[in-house]
């Protein structure tokens, strides 16, 4: 049997987001089919001569990843959700730290970010290795060294290609929807004045320029996510400019989001980046129409089923959510997410990669 010791964030659970939910739910379908996984988190001591391989999540933590690769020679491979913050942090962060990030590259920034972490006493120390090597090397390294890489889409794959210019073999694990659970009910009928935000606060996300583009119109905005740890002032920030059309709700398990997307129109992500917004996979599978952002990987998976908005401009958000909120249903895009967007499809990916490595079967 192959058993792998899937290593993710040590706040995984703690700070919930997309990641939380493709670990959970990839490792419940592995299980399925026979291949033994035990979820550990970076900061766990690990045997790992208990294991086939290794599966990491998050190549932007590669301080974590070079902890375990250091102590052992088992393969690996990576969920690399390869996300960029340097837009957000280079323009739109506020302050002193905003104007220093402005002249630095995105993965000396995330190098920073490390770092002052750990002064801080927020996270472990990153370990000598990262340290010296920084942020861009230290992920260069591992992914060479790795046996596969899983991004979820090809342009994903393109990026890391020509950022960390490596060749090493890969195969395209979607991100997914829990068909189970997130199931349509056509006869429920959607309020076109309902709109809905389902994501962790923070500044990547854009909270902010959506309350702007929807306050004090006729639309009812309803913020459902809890703000990350070190976004507290901007959550606060958030709250304090929202008007009273627009609601906030803590994070809430998915169970519960299923109602909320029931009976809304309109879902929005004007995110700074998204490698895909597992939120909209569900909202479309849910019967909403999308706004979504217009950068990173968005529209290898929505193609022309959503409206797509700048996420500079709060007049594009609105627009886009006017839009959306007279559009009809895009039943073509639910049909896609059924089809190609599953847990299981994506396990199966994930388990054939495994196996390409521990049985040498690499087409």
């Amino acid at each position: 049997m192959i058993k792998v010791a899937m290593i993710v964030r040590s706040t995984l659970y703690s700070v919930r987001g997309g990641d939380t939910i493709q670990a959970i739910a990839t490792a419940r379908s592995l299980d399925c089919q026979g291949i033994s996984v035990d979820i550990r988190l970076s900061n766990e001591r690990i045997n790992y001569n208990n294991y086939s391989l290794l599966h990491f999540f998050n190549i932007t933590r590669p301080a974590d990843i070079l902890h375990h690769i250091k102590k052992t020679n088992l393969p690996f491979v990576i969920s690399t959700i390869l996300t960029n913050y340097s837009e957000y942090d280079k323009y739109h962060r506020k302050g002193f730290t905003g104007l220093l990030f402005r002249y630095l590259s995105g993965d000396t920034i995330e190098y920073l970010k490390v770092i002052s972490r750990w002064l801080l006493g927020k996270d472990k120390m990153p370990g000598l290795s990262y340290t010296w090597n920084g942020q861009k090397k230290s992920m260069s390294e591992i992914i060479k060294k790795a046996e596969l890489i899983l991004p979820n889409s090809i342009s994903e794959y393109n990026r890391i290609r020509e950022l960390y210019d490596c060749n090493t073999n890969y195969i395209i694990v979607p991100n997914a929807v829990d068909h189970d659970l997130f199931r349509f009910e056509s006869e429920i009928k959607k309020d076109p004045k309902l709109v809905l935000c389902i994501a962790r606060i923070e500044g990547i996300k854009n909270q902010i320029n959506l309350i702007r583009a929807l306050n004090n119109t006729s639309y009812q905005l309803i913020i459902i996510g809890t703000p990350a740890p070190n976004q507290v002032s901007y959550y606060q920030m958030c709250r304090k400019l929202a008007a009273g059309n627009i609601q906030f709700i803590n994070h809430i398990p998915q169970e519960e989001l299923v109602a909320y997307y029931q009976k809304a129109k309109v879902h929005v992500l004007p995110s700074w980046f998204e490698t895909t917004g597992l939120s909209s996979l569900e909202a479309a599978a849910m019967g909403c129409n999308l706004v979504i952002t217009d950068k990173g990987d968005t529209k290898e998976y929505f193609g022309s089923h959503a409206i797509y908005c700048s996420p500079a401009s709060p007049e594009s958000i609105y627009a886009a959510v006017e839009k959306a909120s007279s559009m009809p249903f895009d039943k073509a895009l639910q049909m896609k997410i059924a089809t190609q967007y599953t847990w299981q499809k994506a396990s199966h990916q994930t388990a054939k990669g495994y196996k390409n490595i521990i049985y040498k079967t690499w087409d």
